[in-house]
């Protein structure tokens, strides 16, 4: 059976680079979203310690000389090295030893227990967080818009997306899991369903050998779900849980999201903390997302069809795979990606910051009929922010599931979701 064909992706120039920067190069990230596959494409000799058939001696032999795994032409990639935490401190030696970029790409789709390595690995490893394809990388997405041109100021964005409401309700109930993008529909659509099932029945526990009750695990994510891109507290989450009859305590609660952090489920926005004009009351609490709002749409049971009978619930889920797709992008041309909320209820969906200080605000909205809303809330946070301090923002967006990208007359920019890259 021939390999399925390996679609690039934004990160694969992050990875090189990354490699001629550092002796190591660490990818994190959620199980299934293309680690190993990305960094087996990089690499010239791989070690996988979950091989059934050697997982037992790797792990004896890193227990007694791991030096001996980090053999191999580089850069080696040591798949899930998790498993033998040892392997950490071994591979920060090497590295130290042999004085050269670019020898080791070790990936894990768990982060492991506080105070398992004896070194944090500075200067030695470069982090990259990988996340499940946009749909730029899975090629639904043209591209004709780029989020780093709009920070370099070409924003001339007359162009058309093919995505149709239709389409949009299908990718975003699959999600960006690599196996499942040259899928058949239906097949494609039961992988969100196992990766959750496994989420709860195996995973969540097994990240720090704490043993997790399925049941609850199962009405946290239901929660999470129905509380998608808004700020639920946990005593919303526990009220939830508890209309069901199940008791939960805010310990519990806290103590299974941070399981699912840490197994790269969940992926909660920050909040962004701007110089403002005159003092207002900022929101810090981070909006609710996970890294795919594929695991949302599993959780809760519904499918493309099932969103299109719910617009409310599509439009929040909608928001959830622009924030995970503008997360990539701005990775990519080294930005960050906050949300804003004041006192007054004046909103942006999402900021992006690069690293040099450029800053963009963007509202989410499915259909077309909310741009001049979105418009004006964007123009509104403009007038608040102290331009002297944080400079004039590059540009403000909305983000559509239209087809149709242009430039109003107020200059702000309207693109589908399906023009996007980075």
């Amino acid at each position: 059976m021939s390999e399925r064909p390996y679609l690039l992706r934004v990160c694969d120039q992050e990875l090189q680079i990354a490699l001629q920067s550092s002796g190591a190069v660490l990818i994190e990230g959620a199980k299934w979203c293309g680690k190993t596959r990305t960094a087996s494409i990089a690499a010239k000799s791989i070690l996988y310690m979950q091989d059934p058939d050697n997982s037992a001696s790797y792990q004896a032999m890193a227990d007694t000389k791991p030096s001996l795994l980090l053999k191999g032409e580089a850069p080696r990639l040591i798949d899930e090295w998790q498993m033998a935490p040892v392997l950490w401190d071994a591979v920060r030696f090497e590295v130290d030893k042999r004085g050269d970029a670019g020898q080791f790409i070790l990936t894990g789709s768990a982060v492991p227990a506080d105070n398992v390595t004896a070194h944090t690995g500075t200067g030695r490893f470069s982090r990259m967080l990988m996340r499940p394809m946009s749909l730029f990388e899975s090629n639904e997405s043209n591209g004709t818009v780029s989020l780093g041109d709009l920070f370099d100021g070409n924003q001339a964005v007359e162009s058309m997306s093919e995505l149709s409401i239709e389409k949009i309700a299908f990718v975003l109930c699959r999600g960006g899991w690599p196996a499942s993008v040259l899928k058949n529909e239906t097949s494609a659509l039961r992988m969100s369903r196992d990766y959750v099932e496994a989420v709860i029945n195996h995973d969540v526990s097994r990240v720090d050998d704490v043993e997790k009750n399925p049941e609850r695990v199962r009405l946290l994510l239901r929660s999470l779900a129905r509380n998608v891109a808004t700020l639920a507290s946990i005593q919303t989450i526990k009220n939830d849980i508890e209309a069901t009859d199940v008791s939960i305590s805010d310990k519990t609660i806290s103590s299974y999201l941070n399981a699912l952090r840490r197994i790269f489920v969940v992926e909660d926005l920050p909040a962004w903390l701007p110089s403002m004009r005159s003092k207002s009351a900022i929101r810090t609490s981070a909006k609710r997302h996970f890294v795919d709002p594929s695991i949302a749409t599993a959780v809760l049971r519904t499918n493309p069809d099932g969103l299109l009978n719910d617009f409310n619930t599509f439009g929040f889920l909608f928001e959830s795979l622009c924030t995970r797709d503008i997360r990539i992008y701005a990775q990519a041309i080294d930005g960050d990606v906050f949300h804003y909320r004041d006192k007054s209820g004046l909103e942006s969906d999402l900021i992006v910051r690069l690293r040099d200080g450029r800053w963009a605000a963007v509202e989410v909205k499915l259909g077309n009929k909310q741009i001049e809303e979105a418009a004006q809330n964007l123009m509104a946070l403009k007038a608040k922010i102290d331009e002297d301090k944080m400079g004039q923002a590059s540009f403000l967006m909305v983000i559509t599931g239209g087809q149709y990208a242009y430039r109003r007359n107020d200059g702000v920019l309207v693109v589908p979701i399906g023009c996007l890259k980075n």
